[in-house]
């Protein structure tokens, strides 16, 4: 039956996809990916031939009527991220809200995340988390930052390397300096890294050696630290 399948992808590690992701993969009409390059790679290893399309948060406005009407029409698709699952910091969102208004099915896969291997890795509390995704880069960072800072429940954030250093140093104004947060790197990838330790010596650490890779920060919560 036609519908919308969300596939998530390996975030590193390309055997971290699931037998049925492959097999849903292999049996849709089309394949909507975030980057087709960062996807061929995917489902070349996997030994999946298949036809592609670009979609991503530039050109996703325009695009997804026409994919809502395909489905409609007995087409099945499926929607890939670059890597993780659809959805989460990540395109996916705008795709889902227009079939699910449309009346058209949607199969959430279960999958690969960078958010709870990161919580995980933290040794922190992971009965009540929030995640909060990227940060915004300007409008809002303070105000986000403060509400992170009052936050009872641990907190997961993503970050770019080229901003690790800048956002660990704002955590240190708004959290303080010794605020216990865990900092997780390429997860599932060959040159997988968690640091543990305040934020003042994260700081030290990401500035002397240069953050390379996809970040995830895990931040305690005020209660644990004053423990």
């Amino acid at each position: 039956m036609a519908k919308l399948y969300i596939v998530p992808t390996p975030v590193g590690n390309l055997e971290d996809l699931t037998l049925r992701a492959i097999r849903i993969l292999k049996e849709v009409d089309l394949i909507l990916a975030e980057d087709t390059r960062t996807t061929n790679i995917l489902l070349k290893h996997h030994d999946i031939h298949n036809a592609l399309q670009s979609h991503h948060k530039f050109n996703e406005h325009k695009t997804v009527e026409a994919i809502a009407t395909r489905i409609q029409n007995g087409e099945t698709v499926a929607l890939v991220s670059d890597a993780g699952t659809p959805g989460i910091s990540d395109p996916g969102y705008l795709l889902v809200h227009t079939c699910v208004n449309a009346g058209i099915e949607v199969e959430c896969l279960p999958g690969a995340t960078a958010l709870i291997p990161a919580l995980v890795n933290s040794g922190f509390a992971t009965d009540r988390f929030c995640f909060e995704g990227f940060l915004p880069l300007k409008k809002g960072r303070t105000t986000r930052l403060k509400e992170i800072a009052n936050e009872s429940r641990t907190v997961v954030v993503y970050e770019s390397p080229f901003r690790v250093v800048r956002t660990l140093t704002q955590l240190a104004a708004v959290l303080g300096e010794d605020r216990l947060i865990s900092v997780s790197r390429e997860l599932s990838k060959l040159h997988e890294e968690t640091k543990r330790g305040t934020v003042k010596e994260l700081i030290a650490h990401f500035t002397t050696n240069e953050p390379r890779g996809e970040f995830a920060i895990v931040i305690s919560t005020r209660s644990k630290n004053k423990e």
